[in-house]
């Protein structure tokens, strides 16, 4: 005969804990994978749109280039005419470029809604250099004279168009050029044009040429404030008397300048890792003080003409997420997107684990309260005293045992199943005592009746 406790050993325990624990897993392993797919690998090719040959943009991409190649990411460089080309080339998608610099006033979010920017990342002054005295207004000096604006596509020549437009000078004022920042300060030196304007930073070559130069000078801009008032996209700065060369008082007194902020502008796809980067790289050049800037002014969360990258939000506010501090660069961006992924997967895994209890107590009782009620109907029947009520219901109570022994329920219940299985099996056990009195009683009440028809 099986024992009730042979039976439980062959019941075959739920694996519901394990069950639940494995949705939880997919669920964390879809996210990754679902974030892999959508975020993607940073790419190991990254074009950037640079500048004039022997330009500031260019020599500072080089600076880019080699920084971003320690971390294994090529940085391909596409020579410009300057900042406006650069941001013409950014706004258009099938170009293929990511990032660029451009200066302040060039652009904004309306005139290009896929751009955004890293942060500014120095000052780039608007030079003016003159062979001619400028006496009273800029209008009346210049009229009529050969004036160097930059080449199309340059930033030199967008803020000049503005700078003079200010000052009331225009293509029919006066004789304006298009020619590059060298261009321009070999003509000027040579007395080929009049004047100059150049948007150029601090450690240009070019300028520190001129300011060296006695044949030409640099003009002062009395009214800088209206200017930076006028356009605030303009910063005024101050140049020291003799500090292009000393020796000689170049140049002879202090002068005033307005200068935009040149900003690293990227397309709002490039992949995030990408941008750490970049911000890594920007920091480590453009820190660095100079005579408009003290040390660690750049690169600055600033908004000027476009919106700060939520990534770049994030360096200013934080540094660099601590898997790049920590870890070689694309082991780290796996290890920052995995953990991307696991806290919004975990916050979804979480509340369906602590769920997982009270799951199981409903699907128990949805499995076993059916159970206990046809036993306790079976029990009802077996108590009343109708001719074959026992018979039919043994056979009930067979088959109610075969379905709870063939139940599947988590270890901690199975108690509970063992508590109804206890019950039935002394049913049966007393329907089948019942019965074998019974039938002996019967016997008993026949055994005369037989013996008087054998005599």
């Amino acid at each position: 005969m099986v024992t009730n406790t042979e039976r439980v050993r062959k019941l075959k325990l739920g694996r519901t804990t394990l069950w639940w624990c494995g949705l939880a897993a997919a669920l964390i392993l879809l996210a990754v994978a679902v974030t892999i797919v959508w975020v993607g690998l940073p790419p190991r090719v990254v074009l950037m749109t640079s500048g004039a040959p022997g330009s500031d943009y260019e020599a500072l991409a080089e600076r880019y280039q080699n920084i971003l190649k320690r971390s294994g990411v090529e940085l391909r460089l596409l020579p410009s005419a300057g900042g406006v080309e650069n941001l013409q080339r950014l706004n258009d998608a099938k170009a293929g470029v990511a990032v660029g610099f451009a200066q302040g006033g060039l652009t904004n979010g309306v005139k290009s809604p896929d751009l955004t920017s890293l942060g500014t990342m120095f000052f780039e002054p608007l030079w003016f250099f003159t062979r001619v005295p400028i006496v009273g207004s800029l209008r009346e000096s210049l009229r009529g004279k050969r004036v160097s604006i930059g080449e199309p596509g340059s930033g030199t020549r967008a803020l000049s168009v503005q700078f003079l437009a200010l000052n009331g000078l225009g293509p029919n004022s006066a004789d304006l050029r298009s020619l590059t920042t060298a261009q321009a300060a070999e003509a000027l030196l040579r007395g080929d044009i009049d004047a100059a304007a150049m948007a150029a930073s601090w450690e240009s070559p070019t300028v520190h040429r001129l300011l060296e130069s006695a044949e030409v000078d640099l003009v002062s801009f009395v009214r800088a404030d209206a200017y930076v008032a006028l356009s605030p996209f303009f910063s005024k700065l101050r140049l020291p008397a003799g500090v292009g060369n000393l020796e000689t008082n170049r140049p002879p007194a202090d002068a005033n300048l307005v200068a935009a902020k040149t900003s690293l502008i990227v397309r709002r796809d490039l992949h995030p890792a990408i941008q750490y980067l970049l911000l890594e790289a920007a920091a480590e050049i453009h820190s660095a003080p100079n005579i408009f800037q003290p040390s660690g002014r750049f690169p600055a969360a600033e908004r000027d003409d476009l919106p700060l990258s939520e990534n770049a939000q994030q360096f200013y506010k934080t540094g660099r997420p601590f898997p790049q501090r920590h870890l070689p660069f694309w082991l780290a961006v796996f290890v920052s997107r995995l953990l991307l992924t696991l806290i919004p997967a975990a916050a979804v895994a979480y509340p369906l684990l602590n769920a997982e209890p009270a799951l199981r107590r409903w699907h128990l009782r949805r499995q076993v309260l059916p159970l206990y009620e046809e036993l306790r109907l079976i029990e009802a029947d077996l108590e009343r005293p109708r001719r074959g009520a026992n018979g039919d219901a043994l056979v009930r109570l067979q088959r109610w045992e075969e379905r709870a022994n063939q139940l599947r329920v988590p270890l901690e219940f199975v108690p509970v199943l063992y508590s109804l299985l206890t019950r039935g099996a002394l049913l049966r056990e007393r329907t089948a005592s019942a019965n074998f009195e019974a039938t002996a009683a019967r016997r008993e009440f026949r055994l005369p009746n037989e013996s008087k028809e054998s005599n």
